[in-house]
């Protein structure tokens, strides 16, 4: 703590001004939080109220000094008064600093400005971490510290269609030029992760690398191109990262919950049971779950996307219902699932999309949309709405765009199946997923949160509105 001086004339912080004849001392220093902190322990506050007793401490020892100069006596009286005047009242030194010992000493103020910002001690740094998820559709990235517990700041994003899985439905392998993109969106996320001190990170590959013939041999070039060493994890920790991520979005009173995430190559469904205990992890109440062969990206190329008939769209959801029917576990929830403490939970760009539509959206508002419920009502009216539209229309749509426009009906028949086979009055809509699942592993199993109580305090992190609570 850089001491301060107390001078009525306001001189400025870390100098000595002419007319300090009051003397340093140590203060409190207000901080952003609008509270006092203690001086540091290192540092004498002294009191107002002792320092006379000081000065006549300081007198005796310059008169001691006087009883053995040879000086005349008038110079002598008016070389202690002087003295007793302006000898300040001093901080205890660091064991590597020089002790001021006048503050007419001769040195001049820049070398005091030196020295008092040398006694500073150093800058906390923040601890980052890092998540990236590469899918068939989308390559993201999150970057954020841990604040109070169970939350993060967000530091910086990043998110891009990549569409690594197109055509491989057809083929069995990764494309020259869907990899050349995945590259390319690798590239700008190496760059903003090299411009932070990550403490630790996670970067991972789903689908589309795990199904392809040529994945690994992907793997390896994002790694020698782009300089990204990307984990394919199996579609067990693709279920598990999925529910991490959306933990804090189930209520108290709820006592079951399907979560599902409707990908570009795959769709996880976890079953969740609530009843029995309640832990905070979600993850621990698992009791069943799937990951389906089916995607956005998969079943429009199967289908077609572009030109999406009624008849079209229930052959879409015959397929997926089929592959549903392989999911042995699916009645585990049993009159749970009837239940008024029962509802669905899902993330992906399919539930996002409904959702920005239902509120009619001029522009996709993430916080808007997280967290927001939906009705059967109003998902099916979203539904029928985009089986109306042609592509131009769906394109058209703020909340929908180029991207999306040839995938979005896809997505909606999964959903329907999905809403077939667990009934429920409401969904809800989380945008969020694996990079926060990722994010909340990676701080929790780190201590993060329990070293670092209320860090965006000590740190003086900025609140704004991308800080996320998991």
């Amino acid at each position: 703590m850089t001491p301060l001086i107390d001078n009525s004339k306001g001189s400025e912080r870390g100098k000595l001004g002419v007319d300090d004849a009051k003397g340093l001392h140590e203060r409190p220093e207000r901080h952003e939080n609008g509270g006092n902190e203690p001086p540091l322990t290192e540092s004498f506050a002294v009191p107002p109220s002792k320092k006379k007793r000081a000065k006549r401490r300081q007198k005796g020892k310059l008169r001691v000094l006087h009883e053995g100069t040879s000086e005349s006596g008038a110079e002598k009286n008016n070389r202690t008064k002087k003295r007793s005047r302006k000898t300040p009242i001093l901080t205890k030194p660091h064991d590597n600093d020089t002790v001021l010992k006048s503050a007419h000493s001769g040195a001049s103020k820049e070398e005091t400005r030196r020295h008092h910002n040398s006694a500073r001690p150093p800058a906390q740094r923040v601890p980052l971490y890092a998540a990236l998820d590469l899918g068939t559709n989308n390559c993201r990235l999150l970057i954020a510290a841990p604040t109070k517990p169970g939350h993060f700041h967000v530091v910086d994003a990043f998110s891009r269609i990549v569409r690594l899985g197109e055509g491989l439905s057809r083929t069995g392998r990764l494309n020259e030029n869907a990899m050349e993109r995945a590259i390319e969106a690798l590239k700008v996320c190496r760059s903003k992760l090299d411009q932070r001190t990550i403490k630790r990170c996670r970067l991972i590959a789903t689908e589309a690398c795990r199904a392809a013939e040529n994945g690994q041999w992907f793997i390896e070039r994002a790694a020698r191109e782009a300089g990204i060493n990307l984990e394919i994890i199996d579609r067990e920790t693709e279920a598990r990262l999925a529910v991490a991520g959306c933990g804090t979005l189930v209520e108290a009173d709820t006592d079951a919950i399907v979560v599902f995430d409707i990908g570009g190559g795959s769709s996880e469904i976890v079953l969740i049971d609530r009843s029995k205990k309640r832990s905070p992890r979600l993850a621990e109440h698992i009791i069943a779950w799937t990951s389906l062969p089916v995607g956005v990206i998969t079943l429009a190329e199967r289908f077609g996307g572009e030109n999406v008939t009624k008849n079209d769209f229930e052959n879409m959801k015959n397929y997926v219902r089929h592959l549903l029917m392989g999911f042995k576990g699916r009645d585990k929830l049993g009159a749970l699932a009837k239940s008024p403490h029962f509802h669905l939970l899902g993330t992906s760009g399919t539930v996002t999309t409904l959702a920005g539509i239902h509120l009619e959206l001029a522009k996709y508002d993430r916080r808007l949309i997280d967290g927001i419920w939906l009705n059967n009502d109003d998902v099916e009216r979203m539904t029928k709405r985009l089986l109306s539209w042609n592509l131009a229309e769906r394109i058209a749509n703020p909340c929908i765009g180029h991207d999306r426009a040839d995938l979005v009906l896809a997505g909606c028949a999964i959903l329907d199946v999905i809403r077939e086979e667990w009934p429920s009055e409401r969904l809800r809509v989380a945008d969020r997923g694996l990079r926060e699942g990722i994010l909340t592993e990676l701080m929790s199993r780190d201590g993060a949160w329990r070293k670092r109580r209320h860090i965006n305090d000590r740190f003086h992190l900025r609140k704004n509105r991308e800080s996320e609570r998991l």
